[in-house]
């Protein structure tokens, strides 16, 4: 194990990195903000009028448009839609193309910006975002008091600089195995990253096929909600660290 500090083959180190990214923050401590208590849940709908104006006839827009006849399959972007919806592990082109055969790339990434397009037009309270190594479906951030009202908030805390350096180390090395990281710091890791678990900051990864089988961590989609970033490549740039 190498001293405190250190990295072998030029690696960017663990304080490095997290020293890089406490200074972008404009801090060596970052807080994850606690809830407030959230507000009656009358307070947070909108005022319906007494009287609602007459309804004006609309076409229904695409996805919308019901499919009448059983014999009619679904189009691929109602496969991804339905997918997504479905929750679990971020929906990746792979994933997508076991369900929709013959599923490219370019296909995939052009169906989520579609879904995205038509959740703008019509105000939806939802967007499909990158989570992980794929993308999810989250409920938008104007609706979070109400989310956080029927399942609670997370509990305030403060990731003090050894927690911002397993953070960094697992945000641009991810995935990575906690060996990996004890290296990189010189220390052990284990309470830090269970506590970086605790958060909701950082899970374990989908094991790959044939790979290792040590249990290696990314970082969750509420790390990039936390944080404010779009997705992992609005991480600061800090020179990509060559893999071991």
């Amino acid at each position: 194990m190498n001293e405190p500090g250190t990295e072998p083959d030029g690696l960017a180190t663990a304080q490095q990195l997290g020293e890089s990214y406490a200074a972008l923050l404009g801090g060596s401590e970052w807080q994850v903000d606690e809830v407030p208590e959230a507000a009656p849940i009358e307070e947070l709908l909108p005022e319906i009028p007494t009287t609602l104006p007459p309804r004006q006839p609309t076409n229904p827009p695409p996805l919308a448009e019901p499919v009448n006849e059983p014999s009619v399959p679904p189009t691929p972007l109602q496969i991804i839609e339905a997918l997504l919806f479905v929750g679990g592990a971020p929906l990746t082109p792979e994933i997508a193309a076991d369900a929709v055969r013959r599923l490219t790339v370019e296909q995939f990434n052009e169906c989520i910006d579609v879904l995205n397009r038509v959740y703008r037009s019509q105000n939806r309270p939802y967007a499909v975002v990158p989570g992980g190594s794929g993308y999810v479906l989250r409920v938008d951030r104007r609706y979070a008091a109400i989310r956080e009202r029927l399942y609670g908030g997370p509990r305030e805390a403060r990731l003090n600089q050894p927690a911002l350096d397993v953070l960094s180390l697992i945000a641009y090395r991810q995935p990575v195995g906690k060996a990996e990281i004890d290296s990189a710091r010189g220390f052990d890791s284990g309470g830090v990253i269970r506590q970086l678990i605790r958060l909701g900051l950082v899970a374990a990864a989908e094991p790959s096929e044939g790979g290792s089988k040590e249990i290696a961590y990314e970082t969750t989609p509420r790390f990039l909600e936390v944080f404010r970033l779009r997705g992992l490549d609005d991480l600061p740039e800090l020179g990509e660290p060559k893999r071991v």
